[in-house]
């Protein structure tokens, strides 16, 4: 039963569900419903689909992630930056609007669910990490620069398409002269209106009285009143008669049960773009959801989290949806109202379920403008072109990935600018392990600790090089600390004993130990021993598995101090921060 009880989460929390917790999921339910009506049109939208596949996508995906999710504040469904990516995937094998574009996105989101469980079940969900903070920010920012690029057309009322930022330029340019005057007013206005419900909607009803928590929700909640506000004006006016695009007759149903194709083609065509999608969603859900619970002092299980995505997912395939993952907006303003357990996203799901069946007459006369400006305004606080001074100012070799992953994105696309996020994170990696930081220590006076003799006062035996290894030895860099060591040793008469210090070695593989040995015995045909100290129980474990210690022309000392105290036979010599010979009497 614990067992069960670690898959499927509902059976831990559900025993433990009391009135308190039923009110409070219900008071979330209802805000989080009113605030993602006009999101989930507007994310349809984003994706190019018909606008209720937003809200069939938000109804079962959130019901199984209540099942099989472990956070408890996690909102699912449609998000922008899934959404982009889902529209340039489909771009690719379909056109939007058509019969096969709505059904190649149901292969999608099951491809992806499928992904999400399979790395779920066998705990693969460390893969995630290949994609570093700073690519992940840098691929946001310039997704957010696109989605809101592509959102413009709808803000003026033609038609432009394109997956990068100079396509969707150069196409808005050219249809520039086809302009719907009242669109841009409506656009213009629902814009403003938003940015400032953004800053100043809060303080403005803090003023007033309202409470700072209820103050925030119902600033969040914005959007709803410029779709209130937008559909009136175009029903009252006639506006859709002058050009001014409209959602138009959305079907009065619950989601119904779909089954993705899966014709060999499509998979192979929609494989790699399922699987960034699916990368890129669970670090965007995954970070949503340890930021919500840590402030709780809750946990959440990554490989479990990966699961109820992939369940979500296939839930999204199977009833007439898209692609899905943890949305940050929606999951803080599921989190600010209060919700206790995941039910609160399953009564979300019957909130939207009400509106699929019971609201959608009445946003017949929406305007496509409002749902882009309620695009542009959610994906520009995404936009953050400060990483790139963090990372100049702290590495240049991070700012190398976070740049390519921008330029790529903006330029190619955004499966050009996250996979090559990824293979510059991985090639990054690779370059700064393989060339790890190696230090020549001495033993910092009248204390048992050894320092780089660059930068502290230390004192030294002219006998003894001790050599300090601040990485792993693997293939990539065994060679680097061969040659090193052998550079080093030439020429020095004087030198009796090396010893490699190992405090930082987590891992010896089997390339490293060859080196070592070659070490080993390239150190002997000059006369020289080669010891070992500080060596990891692990790292000693697989050695002794091995014959390089009964090779060994040394010893392996538990400690650097007993190495030095048992090796150094000469007169020492005190060195200065700078690696210079030093009075030692100073």
């Amino acid at each position: 039963m614990p067992s069960l009880r670690r898959h499927v989460p509902i059976l831990d929390w559900g025993r433990t569900y009391d009135r308190t917790a039923l009110t409070n999921d219900m008071v979330a339910a209802v805000i989080v419903t009113i605030m993602l009506i006009p999101q989930s049109l507007a994310y349809a939208l984003l994706a190019g689909m018909p606008p209720e596949a937003g809200l069939y996508a938000s109804i079962l995906p959130i019901i199984l992630y209540a099942v099989f999710g472990t956070s408890r504040a996690l909102a699912v469904g449609p998000v922008a930056v899934v959404s982009l990516m889902t529209a340039a995937a489909l771009g690719q094998v379909a056109e939007a609007g058509s019969v096969g574009y709505a059904a190649a996105a149901l292969t999608l989101a099951g491809l992806s669910g499928a992904m999400l469980l399979a790395l779920g079940v066998f705990r693969l969900g460390f893969l995630a990490n290949f994609l570093s903070h700073p690519v992940i920010a840098g691929f946001i920012t310039a997704s957010g620069v696109i989605i809101a690029a592509s959102q413009i057309k709808h803000l003026l009322g033609i038609t432009a398409s394109g997956h990068s930022l100079p396509e969707l330029l150069g196409d808005l340019w050219r249809q520039l002269p086809e302009t719907n005057p009242y669109t841009v007013v409506l656009g213009a206005a629902a814009t403003a209106f938003l940015f400032w419900v953004r800053n100043g909607l809060k303080p403005l009803l803090g003023r007033a009285g309202l409470p700072p928590r209820m103050a925030d929700i119902a600033a969040k909640a914005g959007p709803v009143a410029a779709v209130l506000v937008t559909t009136a004006a175009v029903w009252l006016f006639g506006l859709d008669a002058r050009g001014v695009a409209i959602v138009g007759a959305v079907p009065q149903s619950l989601p119904p049960f779909t089954l993705p194709p899966v014709g060999l083609d499509l998979v192979r065509a929609l494989f790699l773009p399922a699987l960034l999608i699916s990368i890129i969603g669970f670090v965007e859900s995954i970070s949503v959801a340890q930021t919500l619970a840590a402030k709780k002092r809750q946990r959440i299980n990554p490989d479990q989290e990966l699961i109820g995505l992939g369940a979500a997912n296939l839930g999204a395939a199977f009833s007439g949806g898209f692609p899905v993952t943890g949305g940050f907006s929606r999951s803080v303003v599921n989190y600010d109202a209060g919700a206790q357990t995941p039910a609160a996203g399953a009564y979300t799901a019957v909130g939207l379920g009400i509106a699929a069946l019971a609201l959608t007459p009445l946003i017949h006369f929406l305007p496509k403008a409002t749902l882009a400006a309620t695009i542009i305004v959610a994906v520009l606080s995404l936009v953050d072109f400060s990483i790139l001074r963090r990372t100049w100012d702290y590495s240049r070799a991070d700012f190398a990935a976070v740049s390519a992953t921008i330029l790529l994105t903006l330029i190619v696309g955004v499966e050009a600018g996250v996979s090559a996020g990824v293979i510059l994170s991985i090639a990054l990696h690779l370059y700064k392990t393989s060339r790890p930081h190696i230090a020549e220590v001495g033993q910092v006076p009248g204390t048992e600790h050894f320092r780089n003799i660059n930068r502290h006062d230390v004192v030294t035996d002219p006998a003894v090089l001790t050599v300090r290894i601040d990485e792993s030895l693997y293939f990539a860099n065994a060679r680097f600390l061969e040659d090193y060591i052998l550079d080093r040793v030439i020429g020095d008469e004087g030198l009796r004993h090396v010893v490699l210090m190992c405090s930082a070695v987590n891992e010896i593989d089997l390339s490293a130990l060859e080196s070592l040995e070659e070490i080993n015995r390239r150190l002997a045909d000059m006369g020289l021993k080669l010891h070992l100290s500080e060596v990891k129980g692990p790292v000693m474990d697989r050695l002794e598995r091995s014959h390089f210690l009964q090779d060994l022309t040394g010893r392996v000392f538990l400690s650097q101090y007993a190495a030095a105290k048992e090796l150094s036979g000469g007169a020492a010599a005190c060195r200065d921060g700078a690696g210079r010979e030093a009075d030692p009497a100073a």
